[in-house]
């Protein structure tokens, strides 16, 4: 069974025992988190269904198994001929989960 759910403002299709990570969602490890904004589920070939713009009564149950922060990208900016140069760094937080149960 897959699912597509919306979290972060990303969608990402999922089935159970995925493990992704996705935009901080501020929990601590071991919570477990429904998420309930489902465009679309799908159990096998035949059975699709697709929300307008959600499935109603559709929700999938993850665990939160870490939360950290990505490599550094390095950003740099240069102009030509003028003498200037400025770099900076960016890292992104994210959250790891695990999904357990897709109900739909």
């Amino acid at each position: 069974m897959h699912a597509v759910i919306v979290t972060g403002g990303k969608q990402y299709r999922v089935k159970e025992g995925d493990v992704l990570r996705v935009e901080k969602l501020g929990l601590d490890e071991g919570t477990t988190i429904d998420f309930t904004e489902i465009l679309m589920t799908s159990n096998g070939d035949d059975a699709i269904s697709v929300g307008t713009p959600y499935v109603e009564g559709a929700s999938v149950s993850a665990e939160v198994m870490s939360n950290g922060r990505s490599k550094k990208v390095r950003i740099m900016k240069f102009k030509r001929r003028k003498h200037h140069m400025k770099q900076m760094g960016h890292r992104q937080s994210y959250s790891e989960i695990k999904i357990k149960q897709i109900k739909a």
